[in-house]
């Protein structure tokens, strides 16, 4: 179980990993690092050293615009363990301009009126531990 962090959602401790560690040292700064692969030229995520089926292709990390779309999205009424108090929360698919989708929150809004097709913007809740969560709020 996790306190809860900045917007109210439990924070849970990420897995850091040699591959993920640039993308939480980035989150600790508030920044949005991602990866493209040097071959074919797509983000990769979820955030990882390498690209490809086989891993076989490297990438160079860039700072991402953190700027998105709702591709789709739910509002969480009811759940139990550490998210019960949270409730409601949107859960939601997020198309980064810079192409790959991810499952996160939107959060700093009323969950009723968080829609697809919406603007969002990314924020960063921060663990106990440092690394920060990728959230995104409405631009």
């Amino acid at each position: 179980m996790s306190e809860p962090g900045t917007f109210g959602l439990p924070v849970p401790p990420p897995t850091v990993n040699l591959e993920t560690q640039r993308f939480w040292d980035a989150t600790r700064e508030g920044r949005l690092e991602l990866p493209r692969c040097d071959d074919c030229g797509d983000v990769v995520w979820y955030p990882r050293e390498r690209c490809g089926p086989l891993g076989d292709s490297s990438v160079t990390w860039f700072e991402a615009s953190g700027r998105g779309t709702v591709y789709s999205c739910t509002v969480t009424r009811r759940i139990g363990g550490s998210w019960r108090a949270a409730t409601p929360f949107v859960l939601a698919y997020v198309e980064l301009e810079e192409g790959p989708r991810v499952l996160t929150n939107i959060v700093g809004c009323d969950p009723e009126t968080v829609h697809i097709g919406q603007a969002v913007q990314a924020v960063f809740d921060p663990t106990p531990d440092g690394p920060a969560l990728l959230r995104f709020t409405p631009a």
